[in-house]
Parts: C-alpha cells; structure tokens; sequence
C-alpha cells in the first residue's frame, strides 16, 4: 500500500501533494510499469483523506499519461522513462559587459532624454486609454494601425519632400527588424553593398544574413557612385542626408547618379537610411533622396529613436508598390511588432504638432551644444591639434586627432583619463570579412582597409562642461595644451 506524509496544514492542497508523490514513484520507479495502484477507496482509507483527494491526483495522473484507467479494473502505471541524476552540463551564460560609468561617453547613437515631452506624452497615453477603444486589443494591420500611416505620410510630404500613400509605410520595432524584412523581400542571393566607414550595426544585420557584402569607398561626396557601377552590387544600403561617421551630406548630382544606376537594370534598389535627418542646423532640411524617385527603386527608413528616445521602438519604411504587393502575398501574415496603444499616442503626438515642437526645441538645443564645441576649440591651442566635420547637421560630429596616436593607443589613453571613445569603424567590418574566403570577400578587405581613423562622437555629450571634457581626453593623449 502507498504510504505517503501529508500535510492538512499545508498550503498546498491535499491532491496536489499526493499527486506529486504518486509521480515521484512513477518517474523513479518507486511503481513499476503495469502495477496496479490500490482503489481510490482503498488509498483513501490509508492515507485518511476524502475519495475525492485521491480522485482529483488519480485524475490528473490519467490526464498526463502517467496512468490508465482499465474499465472494471481500476488504475496501472504507464511505462515512465525513469528520472536519472542530470548529468554535469555546462550552462552558457554571457559575459557581464563593462559597466564602467565613464565621466565622458562619446557613444554616438545617445540622445538628451531628459528633455523627452513627459508630460504631454503621459496626457496622450492617458487619453487613449480612456477611450477604451477595442482597437487597443484588437491585432491591426501587418503594416501598423491606419491612423499612424497617414501621420507618418503627411509629415514626409511637409518635411522631406516625399509623396507617399499611407499603404505603403510599414511600421515595426526598429530598423534592425525592418531591415531583416527588406532582406526577405530582395533575397539573399544578391549583392548588397554597404558604406565603408559606416554604421557597424548595419554590416552586423546584413553579415548576419549571410549575405555578399560589398564595402563601399566613401569621398567627399558620399558613397563613390564610379565604384558602385562598376561593382557586383545588386542593391546598395547608404545615408545621403547625414552619412554615418563621416558626416557629409550627398549633394543632389550624386544622388542622381545612384538613382541612374539603380534604373539602368531591373530589380535594383537603393535603401535610403534617414535615421536623423530632422536635425539639419543650417538651412532646410536636405530632400531625401526618395523624393528623387521616379521609378519607384528606392526603400526608405527612418526611425523615432534619434528624434524621441532610444526606448522608442517605433520605426517605419517606405515600399515601392511592386515590393509593397509582394510584401502583403509573402509577409502579410507579420504581426506587426509595435503595440497598438504606442501607435496610438504617437499617431496623437504627431497629428496635434507635438512632434515638430519637440524636433525644433531639440534642432536649438543641439545646435547651442554644437556652437559651444567649436567655440571651446577655437578658444584654446586644442585647434593645433584637431580638426571636425559634420558640423551643419545630426547627432554626431566628426573629430579628426593629430597627435601621432595610433587608435589602440587613443583609446587606451581616453579610458585612463575615464573617457570613453570608441573603435575604428572599419576596423570591424575588416575583421569579420577575414572570416569568409571567397575572391569577392578578399577584395573588400583591401578596399576597407584603404581608409583612414576616425572618431564620431555624440553632440549630446557636448554640455558646458565641454571645455574640460576636450582638455581632459587631449592631457591623457600626451598634447600640451599650455
């Protein structure tokens, strides 16, 4: 007979204890298989509990296929893989990253969140819950909800110059997750060239695809459009209006060679990254380049999280209409990977001019930070030593150093002095290519290690303290300033 120990006065009820004692026999072979457990009266009465304690764990038992009920029979064990000793395993668990709260952090992709429209953006959160629309429930469109389309579109056609129907924005948690979509939709037996220095990130996502990767050389133009017509690439991935580290903002004659390019053979396409276009300081803000678009090949993206906030998941891209139809027959199915409440407010945030206030409070705010970099430059001998690019516009600025420093060294100083700098760019992209072998990988090492060191940096670390900030980097790179 089952003898098991159990606790009125524990929390847990009485079937459950029993349940989990029948099959710890079970599982270690304390009943063996197609032994018959006593009746439900029977147990019952041994262990001093209702039948229907034991009826509730002999239940629960069947249900899981630790036992059968034989009609007229009662109830036999099922054949169990007995519970052995877990073998030792080793559990991979990642590396903490460096926490080190640096003085000075040139990361780039910051933004000043503390000056994030709290308030107004806590009174549209509130609002649309309490309207208590189904919609908030309810799973929209593959694309994303309706009314943040429409915003989206009327603020391309008012801000960057681009005609758009609302069914074409697709909108998603990022541009990494849009970028992996776009990959889907041209396939991943092409070409794709990428911009050589660039965004790491966006090598990273296209590597990760297993895709040819085509290094593209950069001048004082932008991407060098001779290089891209004589080249392999069947699409091509650039920043035209704040080119990523380098700054430069492609002028309109070469934009129009890409778009030639991209005409001159069916199924070509250019993705335009817009990522933060909105903070041009000087003048208006450059077109973008889809707006050039006659022939429906360019793809483009941008993204909330430069203009509000990191946090803010919330990207969209443009399709073509013949990818837009083959989009909606092959990955229509995506749920759309923004909440609906987020859509919502920021659809809210947009349509009553919230969004603008805060792009020209943020374009102000920046370009003072900007003026007090150059301005603590010019001001002492740091001049000698240091030339910037990239000043009209984005997020970021261009620093060249002249102090004969190689980039080991310049970063290994900068964390000494506790300012945190960060690698070449290149330097990555060289890196992985090593890794694969074939004669077109082999050509793009030797064309990404034909440039030359650079440092971006955030203009969001650029406060009044900006002064010492350069003073104290330049004393651990061994340059005299006095």
């Amino acid at each position: 007979m089952l003898t098991f120990n159990l606790d009125s006065n524990s929390k847990t009820p009485l079937y459950e204890q029993l349940y989990y004692r029948i099959r710890n026999e079970l599982e270690t072979g304390g009943i063996k298989s197609g032994e018959k457990l006593p009746s439900k009266r029977e147990l019952a009465s041994h262990l001093k509990v209702s039948v229907v304690t034991v009826e509730t764990a002999y239940s629960q038992l069947a249900a899981e296929g630790y036992i059968t009920s034989r009609p007229g029979s009662g109830f036999y064990a099922e054949a169990v893989q007995y519970r052995t000793q877990p073998e030792n395993s080793s559990i991979y668990i990642p590396e903490k990253s460096c926490c080190r709260n640096y003085k000075y952090n040139f990361k780039t992709n910051m933004v000043d969140t503390g000056l994030f429209p709290f308030s107004t953006w806590a009174k549209l959160s509130r609002e649309t819950l309490s309207e208590q629309s189904p919609e908030l429930l309810s799973a929209c469109d593959s694309r994303g909800i309706y009314e943040l389309r429409l915003e989206i579109s009327d603020y391309l056609k008012s801000f960057r110059g681009i005609e758009v129907h609302p069914d074409q924005v697709i909108i998603g948690a990022g541009s990494e997750y849009l970028t992996g979509l776009i990959i889907q939709l041209l396939g991943r037996n092409l070409v794709y060239g990428i911009e050589n220095p660039g965004y790491t990130k966006i090598f990273k996502i296209f590597n990760s695809h297993c895709l040819k990767i085509l290094p593209i050389p950069m001048d004082e133009l932008g991407a060098e459009c001779g290089f891209i017509k004589n080249s392999q690439a069947d699409a091509v991935h650039i920043t035209p209006s704040h080119h990523f580290p380098l700054g430069t903002a492609m002028p309109v004659s070469r934009r129009t060679e890409i778009l030639n390019w991209a005409y001159s053979s069916p199924n070509r396409y250019i993705i335009e990254d817009d990522y933060d276009s909105e903070f041009r300081f000087s003048g208006k803000p450059v077109p973008a380049m889809k707006s050039l678009d006659s022939r429906d090949r360019v793809i483009y993206i941008n993204t909330f999280t430069k203009s509000l906030a990191p946090s803010m998941r919330i990207s969209y891209m443009i399709l073509p209409p013949k990818l837009l139809e083959k989009f909606m027959k092959e990955l229509g199915f995506y749920a759309c990977t923004v909440p609906v409440f987020e859509q919502l407010t920021l659809s809210k945030f947009m349509g009553r001019g919230h969004f603008e206030r805060h792009i020209r409070r943020m374009k102000k705010l920046y370009r003072q930070r900007r003026d007090t970099l150059t301005e603590s430059i010019e001001s002492c001998k740091l001049k000698n030593y240091v030339s910037l690019k990239g000043l009209d516009s984005g997020l970021h600025v261009l620093m060249k150093l002249n102090n004969g420093m190689n980039e080991k060294q310049l970063v290994e100083s900068a964390a000494k002095e506790n300012v945190k700098v960060y690698r070449n760019v290149q330097a990555v992209i060289i890196e992985e290519l090593k890794k694969q072998t074939d004669a077109l990988c082999q050509e793009n090492i030797r064309l990404a290690s034909r440039m030359n060191v650079v440092m971006a940096f955030s203009l969001i670390t650029m406060l009044v303290a900006v002064a010492s900030l350069i003073l104290q980097i330049l004393t651990g790179l061994n340059i005299k300033l006095f």
